[in-house]
């Protein structure tokens, strides 16, 4: 896979050197020369010095050959724009975003970035899932913003007992399965939920935050 990266700080730095490492192509454009030289230098790869929120840093990047475009400034606005060349001048398939203050997340989607990645938020997530409970397990990443996540329900769940129809569940949250004494349950609205289930639930982030709280998890 062919990667342009724009923005050659560190973490452009090591996302080539990552993408790198697993067998594929990427190429950096950075307006800094002495940084250029020196990621040049240490990644053996293409570096392209140049803005790259201008044609003529992305086409000298040969944009239109790549199958991804990830802008990793420090600049929102920066990163906005390259994803929006890239995508509607160049035809990339995937543009991805880093997004510097997470109140921009929503907007660079509307905009047109398919995946925009606050690293605040993704701590955020992180600290609430391994510490602020035991209870959840994310078990995959589907994007950005939607998990499958197993939710393990205490011998003190208040709610125990009630159907799912019973239940408030958040319109983006899906309930998957049910697992009990290790037999897995296709649920239903008249599903009951007990306490000791083992519920997996396809979510989005802001929605499973919701049901954390109407089940009071």
């Amino acid at each position: 896979m062919k990667v342009c990266i724009v923005g050659g700080g560190k973490v452009g730095y090591y996302l080539s050197k990552t993408l790198r490492e697993h067998g594929h192509q990427p190429i950096i454009i950075e307006n800094d020369e002495e940084s250029a030289a020196k990621t040049a230098n240490n990644l053996d790869i293409p570096v392209i010095v140049g803005d790259g929120t201008t044609l003529e840093a992305l086409s000298s990047a040969h944009c239109e050959d790549c199958d991804a475009l990830v802008s990793v400034t420090g600049r929102d606005e920066s990163n906005l724009i390259a994803c929006q060349l890239a995508k509607k001048v160049f035809s990339v398939k995937k543009t991805v975003s880093r997004v510097n203050n997470p109140k921009n997340a929503n907007i660079l989607k509307q905009l047109g970035v398919d995946i925009a990645i606050s690293s605040t938020d993704s701590i955020a997530r992180l600290l609430e899932r391994e510490v602020e409970t035991a209870a959840f397990r994310q078990l995959l990443s589907l994007s950005a913003d939607v998990s499958l996540t197993e939710v393990n329900l205490a011998d003190t769940f208040r709610y125990s007992g009630k159907t799912l129809s019973d239940l408030r569940i958040p319109p983006d949250v899906v309930i998957v399965s049910v697992y009990r004494d290790d037999e897995l349950i296709i649920p239903r609205g008249t599903t009951r939920i007990l306490a000791g289930d083992r519920v997996l639930c396809l979510a989005r982030d802001t929605a499973f935050h919701d049901l954390m709280r109407e089940w009071k998890l």
